[in-house]
């Protein structure tokens, strides 16, 4: 069984969902410390050509803080504000209707916490895009803030009884294999290919989020972006 595990973005970028398409079961990993100016809460549109950076506004956000204990501010104007901004700069995009309908139902479903608004995103997004990965809600579930690192991560893998651990390339210089080969599982690096597609007439802008890929692709065209990756291994250290 291979397993995959993330601290949960609302809207990352396409990289995000094909870690989630890769592995056969997916832990949002939420009770780790939140991280300012990360990618928890915040991405990236195109606007009049250009990334155009989106914050979803918290209350009391801190680094001494659990993700999972974050709240988003209750107040409608920034859910409005962020809607209009995507009306604005997308109206023309080929998928726009259903894709804004889409975006529009998850954030006007009422959440508290920016864990619980990510999961929506996440998993209403990975149900549209027919993504069958199990996603598992919390991994406070698993009892070992007492453990730090990629001890904490070869835990949740062994009581997920997973035999394959796949991590995004960011981490190659961070995870062992021969720590994970100890306890029979083996570890792998996802990386993605350089992805482009039309945005209207503009040069391409990479790395957005997965939103400007529904508005500019058909379901049946994401979902082959979905595979426009590898699983690479690094030397033992």
């Amino acid at each position: 069984m291979q397993l995959g595990i993330m601290q949960p973005y609302v809207f990352p970028y396409i990289g995000y969902y094909q870690l989630i398409n890769a592995v056969d079961k997916f832990v949002i990993y939420d009770d780790v410390n939140y991280i300012n100016k990360g990618w928890i809460n915040r991405n990236n549109l195109l606007v009049n050509g250009k990334a155009f950076l989106f914050t979803i506004p918290l209350k009391e956000a801190s680094q001494n803080k659990l993700i999972n204990q974050i709240e988003v501010q209750e107040n409608e104007s920034w859910s409005k504000k962020f809607l209009k901004t995507i009306e604005q700069a997308y109206k023309k995009a080929p998928h726009f209707e259903k894709t804004f309908s889409l975006i529009r139902n998850i954030i006007n479903t009422p959440v508290n916490g920016i864990h619980e608004l990510a999961l929506l995103s996440l998993k209403s997004i990975a149900t549209y895009l027919d993504i069958e990965t199990q996603i598992v809600d919390s991994s406070s579930i698993y009892q070992n803030a007492n453990l730090k690192a990629q001890e904490r991560i070869l835990d949740i893998c062994l009581k997920e009884k997973a035999d394959h651990y796949v991590n995004p390339i960011g981490g190659i210089g961070i995870y062992s294999n021969e720590f994970f080969e100890r306890s029979g599982i083996k570890l792998s690096f996802l990386k993605t290919f350089p992805i482009s597609y039309p945005q209207f007439n503009n040069e391409f802008v990479p790395n957005l989020s997965i939103i400007d890929v529904l508005l500019f692709n058909s379901k049946s065209e994401v979902i082959e972006l979905l595979s426009q990756n590898e699983l690479i291994t690094a030397q033992n250290k």
